[in-house]
């Protein structure tokens, strides 16, 4: 498979940055702006946005009304530009700028030596420690559309959207700082008109509980308006007369914090990440609410000669973003339990309003002592104990086959038993054989029938003890399975209900050990915690000669790992499988090479196509997470659709 770009994958690389500023000097902000502006260009980031009012600082003051400072600032402004001449990225530089006798707060849009519009701040402060309209008139006021500076009419106002010539999808607009906390943000409207990309130059000082609302603002703008969102605050070299500035970064995507930075420091300091703004154009193509939006402000877009060649060393460099091994697995311990608890309640409410509404005192489920239908029992446990029901109606049925192994074998028993509820053992052994000649099976013959005729006989097992308790059947199989068509048609595909159809494998572990610890202690926690550690198998082959498991599903299927990474960006972010391999491949550098990789992926679209017809049939299940294959919902999909054009590329 040939290797893409950056660029050719829809990653583009940002920079927020907070230089060391002193107040009222612009030759030594001009310096370490342009010292800034020359080591990011040197990472390869196509964009950087400096704070509000950077070229002066922005606790001027009265200082602003100086002609001195203004003009400074512009002159400032042209030597900057100079400088940055030839630099591969475009810049947002914030200064006062006088217009017709009227002072705005204003941001400079600089690329290769030229000055491309200036984006001027809508929604002054004037509370507080805020007063900008001493000095600043707001943008209403600027009736011009453009400023003659430095010898070319450039473009002003804050109707501007800027656009790339190499790139017309990826369009960006600036908002000032206030403009975010006001009621009806000016990205909201920029995103419906098309802006992905919104940069925020902001002064906004340090106060208790501000840093965490700041963050979740941004988070939650760029969430609203499916966008990349770039703030740069600035810093502790602003005058701490009356305020203290902390020089937060920002960078969000789709509403997660992807890059962030706040230390108090007065020296320069900054934050990098590639967006993926494919995902963004795939996220908006998937909400119905964003096309449907429609917006009274027009917008007048700037065409910057821009050119990602200048950036060609970059071009196959390491992604700068977080990129989790496991999408679906929360790393910080805190947030994990928060996230398997919510899972769990979901699931758990979604089982008693199935209960609730047939009436049933009883329920089946088949207990094998693996992963899922350890998952579906707790589950089914904490169901019955929520609407009273006595758990002897809850009734687990262990049928050991020719693969079952000693320990899922022991530790299904244990669970049972410990748990206290109703328990059938039925062996399939001389069900499975007779039915296995009856057909002319060869006997001995470990082959797809083998397996599938034991799957099969389990389901029809546990339907008809739910046809005697006057109850309905549990499903065990996981949102994993589902994608790759892991289980038997007509067997354990088929259940009443399917509570862990929304729970990708590598999640279940983490819920079952989440449950350990928090739900059970003593000889249950014991118990799920070696069910945890037990590799994943369906056992349909004999075991080992010691009696452990022969037969390891991620020997055969893949590495479960990689899988449920590949079913998240392929769902959930719409990724290429071009994109999936190149994240993958840095996801897991040290674990799995570029051939391994290839290799599952391959495994994973063949199977995902071909095994549509399991999910067209599938029971009712709960949705717990964004990534769903129901076909009443979230996933509709031809059967016979053809995977061709998806192999195509990992071929080429």
């Amino acid at each position: 498979m040939k290797s893409y770009s950056n660029a050719e994958l829809g990653f583009v690389r940002v920079a927020s940055c907070s230089p060391a500023v002193r107040v009222a000097d612009v030759t030594a902000n001009v310096a370490a702006l342009e010292k800034a502006a020359k080591a990011i260009s040197e990472q390869g980031a196509q964009f950087c946005v400096f704070p509000e009012l950077c070229l002066t600082g922005y606790t001027c003051g009265d200082l602003f009304l100086q002609p001195q400072l203004l003009r400074a600032a512009q002159e400032g402004l042209i030597y900057f530009s100079k400088k940055t001449s030839g630099f591969p990225g475009i810049f947002m530089v914030g200064l006062p700028l006088e217009i017709k006798s009227r002072l705005y707060n204003a941001v400079a849009v600089v690329y290769n030596g030229n000055i491309h519009g200036f984006v001027i701040k809508s929604f002054l402060p004037n509370n507080q420690e805020f007063y900008e309209k001493r000095w600043f008139s707001p943008a209403e006021q600027l009736k011009e559309k453009s400023l003659f500076f430095n010898g070319s009419d450039i473009p002003a106002g804050n109707d501007l959207l800027f656009s790339l010539d190499d790139n017309a999808r990826l369009v960006f607009g600036i908002e000032v700082c206030e403009d975010l906390w006001s009621m009806l943000p000016q990205s909201s409207y920029m995103a419906v008109a098309g802006a992905n990309l919104i940069f925020n130059p902001s002064a906004s000082n340090e106060v208790l509980g501000k840093k965490r609302f700041r963050r979740e603002l941004v988070s939650q703008q760029s969430a609203r308006c499916i966008t990349a969102y770039v703030y740069a605050g600035a810093g502790s070299g602003e005058s701490s007369t009356d305020t203290v500035f902390g020089g937060q970064l920002l960078i969000a995507e789709n509403g997660n914090i992807i890059a962030e930075s706040l230390d108090f420091s007065i020296e320069t300091r900054s934050v990098l990440a590639d967006i993926d703004f494919t995902h963004l154009e795939h996220e908006r193509l998937n909400h119905a609410s964003f096309s449907s939006v429609h917006s009274s402000h027009s917008y007048r877009q700037v065409k910057i000669p821009f050119s990602a060649q200048t950036l060609k060393k970059h071009a196959t460099a390491a992604l700068v973003r977080p990129i989790a091994r496991k999408p679906f697995v929360p790393e910080d311990r805190q947030t994990l339990a928060q996230h398997c608890q919510d899972i769990f309640e979901i699931q758990t409410a979604a089982l008693v309003k199935r209960l609730h509404y047939t009436g049933s005192q009883s329920l089946v489920i088949g207990i094998s002592g693996g992963l899922d239908s350890t998952l579906a029992l707790i589950v089914a446990v904490s169901a019955f104990a929520k609407l009273g029901l006595d758990k002897k109606g809850l009734i687990a049925v262990t049928m050991p086959g020719p693969g079952t192994s000693n320990r899922t074998r022991n530790n299904a028993e244990m669970l049972i038993t410990m748990l206290d509820i109703g328990k059938r053992n039925v062996s399939i052994v001389d069900a499975v054989a007779s039915h296995l000649s009856a057909i002319g099976h060869p006997e001995g013959q470990h082959d797809i029938t083998f397996e599938n005729a034991q799957a099969r006989e389990r389901t029809q097992i546990l339907m008809n003890i739910a046809n005697q308790m006057n109850g309905f059947v549990l499903g065990t199989g996981d949102l994993s399975e589902i994608a790759l068509g892991w289980s038997t048609f007509n067997g354990d595909h088929m259940s009443m209900y399917h509570v862990n159809s929304g729970v990708p494998k590598t999640l279940v572990r983490s819920l079952v050990e989440w449950a350990a610890e928090s739900q059970f202690e003593g000889s249950v926690r014991d118990v799920l915690m070696d069910i945890a550690a037990t590799p994943i198998s369906p056992e349909l082959l004999p075991p080992a000669a010691d009696g452990s498991i022969a037969q390891e599903t991620e020997k055969t299927v893949g590495p479960y790992i990689l899988h449920d990474f590949f079913l998240y960006y392929f769902i959930r972010q719409g990724a290429t499988p071009a994109k999936i391999v190149r994240l993958a491949e840095q996801a897991f550098e040290t674990v799995y090479d570029r051939e391994t990789i290839i290799h599952w992926l391959k495994v994973f679209i063949r199977r995902f196509f071909s095994q549509q017809f399991k999910r067209s049939a599938m029971p009712d299940g709960p949705k717990v997470g964004t990534v769903a294959l129901s076909p009443r919902s979230d996933w509709r999909m031809p059967s016979d659709a053809s995977p061709a054009t998806w192999l195509d590329e990992l071929d080429s």
